[in-house]
């Protein structure tokens, strides 16, 4: 008999890491803890729960055999939300993830990551190519995160409830408020503090030596870059997600399948 919904989707209570600057960083595990590691990092607006655990992915990959160690980002879930732009450096996310892995004495892992968590995945990748040994990185943009996303319009909403024009900046405060807890003032700052770091944007001179797959769906902007990427990457391929968009890729199970595909070919 399967096991309820209401199981499959229960959360661990948070165990808290603490990063370099003392942000507090809510963090998660599932599996044997014997078992080949996997880490994965969620997109923007969105939290471990939202993004792996209510899609699946923590379901399939603990049923493959691997132990799964999530963290909410900062800004989001259960972690703490700066409201200042300088606390998203694309440098100081890559940085959170490298900390959680080090606190949970992790020295090798798969990594998964998704949107936002696909870029942070691109910079932990190549800081600890011996330590991550496979990644799968999700609709990964090829420049700035959240670039499309107006800022101007998402301050005038959120301190003066101004409407918004802008359609994909709609389509991304949309997905901001359907998650519940987010806090909008935290996540324009991060939108900020990407453009703070525009000159760390993925540089295909100085890719990721792992093996690496690059999935985005076909309905999906941002899809030329995320092939472009991956035709950079020494060891990457490139897997089109069927009728997905940037929004709903996550919860594709031809995705999911690929991705578990590319992990256990390590083996």
């Amino acid at each position: 008999m399967a096991a309820p919904l209401a199981e499959l989707t229960r959360m661990p209570n948070p165990q808290l890491v603490y990063a370099a600057d003392g942000t507090r960083l809510a963090t998660y595990t599932w599996g044997d803890i014997d078992a080949p590691v996997v880490v994965v990092v969620h997109g923007f607006a969105s939290n471990a729960r939202d993004n792996w655990v209510l899609t699946g992915w923590v379901r399939d990959l603990t049923g493959a055999g691997y132990r799964v160690l999530a963290l909410d980002q900062r800004g989001h879930g259960s972690s703490d939300k700066p409201h200042d732009a300088a606390a998203y450096a694309i440098r100081t996310l890559a940085t959170d993830v490298e900390t959680v892995m080090d606190v949970y004495l992790v020295e090798e892992a798969f990594y998964v990551g998704y949107s936002l968590g696909a870029r942070v995945g691109w910079e932990v990748v190549r800081d600890l190519p011996q330590r991550i040994t496979r990644a799968v990185l999700g609709g990964v943009p090829d420049g700035i995160p959240l670039e499309r996303l107006d800022v101007d319009q998402v301050r005038a909403y959120v301190d003066k409830g101004e409407p918004v024009q802008d359609q994909t900046t709609k389509n991304y405060i949309a997905l901001t408020e359907r998650v519940s807890g987010n806090d909008l003032h935290s996540l324009l700052a991060l939108a900020e503090g990407m453009r703070l770091t525009r000159t760390v944007d993925p540089d295909p001179s100085n890719a990721p030596t792992s093996p690496i797959l690059f999935a985005t769906g076909s309905k999906d902007a941002i899809i030329a870059g995320s092939r472009a990427l991956a035709d950079a990457a020494p060891q990457g391929r490139f897997f089109e997600i069927p009728d997905r968009n940037h929004f709903n890729a996550p919860g594709s199970r031809a995705f999911k399948d690929a991705a578990l595909e590319f992990l256990e070919a390590a083996d």
